[in-house]
């Protein structure tokens, strides 16, 4: 059945507390998804994130973000104020001098994480000290149930902070290597800060489920989406060394990235630490299947981002500065996805299969079954030929304008070459890129591709100020957000009326 949707990270939202999270405007957003006929909402990785503050970078793969956590449920159970939640926000704001000059658009525009950090955090600290919540009973089932990921990331998070949110590789040897006499006194002497970190889990599972479940009533599914690797400072490996490939004093012998491409001349050094799938195929990828049995829980679709790691992987030498001197390494292949399949039926995973695809990766992504993906921002490239053009298509596969590592298409036509540019003209039939952002879009839902997706930039026609990331940067990635005018009011409705129309002109 051909579908439609929208691609948004939850950061992105409006709320008046400087980030996206499980509030109202994500409820609204829900709402404006529907009345556009849209029946998708995909977001980005919603796990914890740390330095550069990446959603693909997270301290855990099972836990979720704090920041998500809607602060109206506390103030409603009587656990913070309103004033509190202002005042905290207001006495971070008012010792920052650039939000003392800014405009109150360009407050709105950008995550500030370091006021999240900040102001958040104490404020989630203060709900939890007032909250009592050990004697709820559905906590109780909620520690039970998750303790199998919980147990380890709450006290990894606990430690962390009591090392001032050190790297676990600047720990005591005693609490790095999980010796048991340190293990057995970090417990004892962080119960309070490892039950706020279970708390937090509680809240943020909660919320998110309430609103998925919303989301469902109103016909609108969530793509999730989760990184083919963990961090190399998370629970994940600090709890499970033997599943990744470690020197004896448990530090990388290499970690991942890829290749110098269209993105980097030097490749992208991600700095994750590699599996060691000969391990994990031996338990039969039981730590795999537990993830993506969580994955379940909180999406309807997982898309896995760089599957053809599956097939081959990049192995870069630890210390290497960049990614260029690194070499391909055969991955697990079909025999994961196998083993998936037998335990969860027949899972609704999207196969990210982007850049430079190997035969042996083609094969492994259709004996999957699993639809890839289309970029249209890659299909105008007059030196070679393209699989990106929708003529090249299969049905059985998702198409984009442009992912959350992409310009948004107003910013990346402009930065076309000439011919490029002459093109995308004859093909989309236009006179001019006027309206370039709109004709992507019809280009896209026109395809005989199942789904389409667009991220939220481009149907508002917005630019290059508006992308989430760039890759191989840091310093202005996952900040951007949606101001409160496009949410409500006349460019909603305008918004609205154009993605009811296009989508249902294409059947979708």
């Amino acid at each position: 059945m051909r579908k439609s949707g929208i691609l948004t990270a939850v950061f992105s939202l409006p709320n008046e507390y400087g980030i996206g999270c499980f509030s109202k405007e994500a409820y609204d957003f829900v709402d404006f998804l529907a009345e556009s006929n849209q029946k998708f909402w995909q977001i980005l990785p919603l796990g914890p994130t740390g330095y550069g503050d990446s959603p693909y970078q997270s301290f855990s793969t099972f836990a979720g973000n704090p920041y998500y956590i809607d602060l109206q449920e506390f103030i409603d159970n009587g656990w913070l104020s309103k004033e509190e939640c202002r005042e905290a926000y207001d006495e971070y704001y008012e010792s920052n001098d650039w939000y003392q000059g800014a405009t109150e658009d360009e407050r709105n525009n950008y995550v500030d994480y370091e006021a999240q950090y900040y102001a958040r955090f104490s404020l989630l600290r203060r709900a939890y000290e007032r909250s009592f919540i050990e004697s709820d009973k559905d906590y109780a089932k909620f520690i039970l149930e998750e303790a199998y990921w919980l147990d380890d990331y709450a006290l990894y998070m606990a430690i962390k902070d009591e090392n001032r949110g050190a790297s676990m590789y600047d720990w005591d040897d005693a609490l790095r290597l999980r010796k048991e006499k340190a293990i057995k006194k970090a417990k004892k002497d962080l119960a309070p800060q490892i039950g706020f970190y279970k708390f937090l889990q509680y809240f943020f599972k909660k919320q998110w489920l309430s609103l998925k479940k919303y989301a469902n009533k109103k016909g609108v599914e969530i793509i999730g989406d989760i990184p083919i690797y963990v961090a190399l400072d998370s629970a994940d490996t600090w709890s499970n060394p033997d599943l990744f490939i470690f020197d004896e004093d448990l530090k990388p012998k290499g970690v991942a990235g890829c290749p110098p491409d269209y993105f980097s001349a030097t490749g992208q050094l991600w700095g994750n630490p590699l599996y060691d799938w000969d391990v994990h195929k031996k338990d039969g990828f039981s730590w795999w299947i537990k993830r993506l049995k969580k994955c379940f829980e909180l999406y309807d679709v997982v898309r896995i981002d760089h599957f053809r790691a599956f097939d081959e992987y990049y192995f870069i030498p630890f210390g290497d500065l960049t990614a260029e001197f690194g070499y391909w390494v055969p991955g697990p292949g079909y025999d994961l996805f196998k083993a998936v399949k037998k335990e969860l039926n027949k899972p609704r995973i999207i196969a990210e299969d982007l850049g430079f695809l190997t035969p042996t990766v083609l094969k492994l992504v259709k004996r999957t079954g699993y639809p890839g993906m289309k970029v249209l921002e890659f299909a105008f490239d007059s030196e070679e030929d393209n699989d990106y053009l929708p003529h090249n298509y299969d049905k059985n596969c998702v198409v984009y304008t442009g992912t959350h590592d992409n310009d948004t298409v107003k910013g990346w036509c402009k930065t076309l070459k000439r011919v490029d540019k002459a093109q995308l003209k004859v093909y989309l039939d236009i006179k001019n890129v006027k309206n370039i952002n709109k004709d992507m879009i019809k280009l896209a839902e026109s395809s005989v591709a199942d789904t389409c997706i667009i991220p939220i930039q481009d149907v508002f026609g917005l630019d290059s100020d508006s992308r989430i990331n760039t890759p191989s940067t840091l310093g202005y990635n996952w900040k951007w957000r949606l101001l409160p005018e496009y949410l409500y009011g006349e460019k909603r409705e305008e918004a609205g009326k154009y993605l009811l129309g296009v989508s249902k002109t294409y059947g979708r």
